[in-house]
């Protein structure tokens, strides 16, 4: 397990290295570090401007060779979000390392969470919270899904599903409270009583019945969950989500009041 020495030197070299290269435009330290929040098991998070949007492949080929040559990382994939291409390598001693490029005009904050260590990043532009109605819409699926599962014993697949349901309906408590609603960074921000009406959704093991208690209890928390965002939608959508599950509406919301 690498130690946080080891991040720290790693961090300064990578910087360092952006310093020297002429063809980085800007360069800021992201994530837990620059919100004062790391700790033992937090990875590094760096974000790159890179001058001449044309030469972003070439620049992206040469940073992956260094991670690979000079502090031999086991394995890398992308991520890209609009203009930006995050690319992610794994260390040994299972190091997580983040290095997200960007041509310079689209060199900017895109959370509270952007440090600027050198040269120069554009006005901030927070990226957009998932949308309420988009959380409904998966969450909806994920139980007609989650439905067919359990009735054709597909129980790890019911599981999956199951899970979905429950995670859209937290994704939209974290709307709800003013949390990060993606990747679940806000829900265990969520107040205690908001979160623990959840804790039923979870299958505890791989049977029909579980599934289908689990299940019923993911769809509780979903039907409260649009009540909050959109009375209206609720009002139609009800009706749907209780039949996937065999519950009647008044039964659903007194289990997602009533859950502990």
């Amino acid at each position: 397990m690498f130690t946080p020495e080891q991040r720290a030197q790693l961090r300064s070299e990578l910087l360092e290295r952006a310093a020297g290269d002429p063809r980085i435009s800007g360069a800021a330290i992201t994530g837990s570090v620059a919100a004062g929040r790391e700790d033992r098991w937090s990875d590094i998070d760096l974000a790159f401007g890179v001058a001449d949007g044309g030469a972003l492949p070439e620049v992206l080929s040469d940073w992956t060779a260094h991670l690979y040559e000079r502090h031999l990382a086991v394995h890398h994939f992308d991520m890209n979000f609009g203009p930006w291409t995050y690319r992610v390598f794994l260390l040994p001693g299972a190091l997580q390392v983040d290095l997200a490029f960007v041509p310079a005009g689209e060199f900017r904050p895109l959370a509270p969470t952007f440090q600027l260590v050198s040269g120069k990043a554009n006005e901030s532009r927070e990226a957009p919270s998932p949308r309420p109605v988009d959380l409904i819409g998966m969450g909806w699926l994920y139980a007609i899904h989650a439905r067919g599962c359990i009735a054709r014993r597909k129980l790890w697949q019911g599981e999956y599903m199951i899970s979905g349901v429950r995670d859209q309906a937290l994704a939209l408590a974290c709307i709800r409270h003013g949390l990060p609603a993606v990747h679940g960074r806000g829900m265990d921000e969520l107040p205690i009583d908001v979160a623990a009406q959840f804790e039923g959704a979870l299958v505890r093991q791989l049977d029909a019945g579980e599934l289908s208690r689990a299940f019923q209890a993911a769809v509780s928390g979903l039907i409260a969950e649009i009540r909050g965002a959109d009375a209206e939608l609720a009002g139609r959508l009800e009706g749907p989500l209780c039949a996937m599950c065999e519950i009647d509406g008044e039964a659903a919301g007194l289990a997602s009041a009533t859950r502990p």
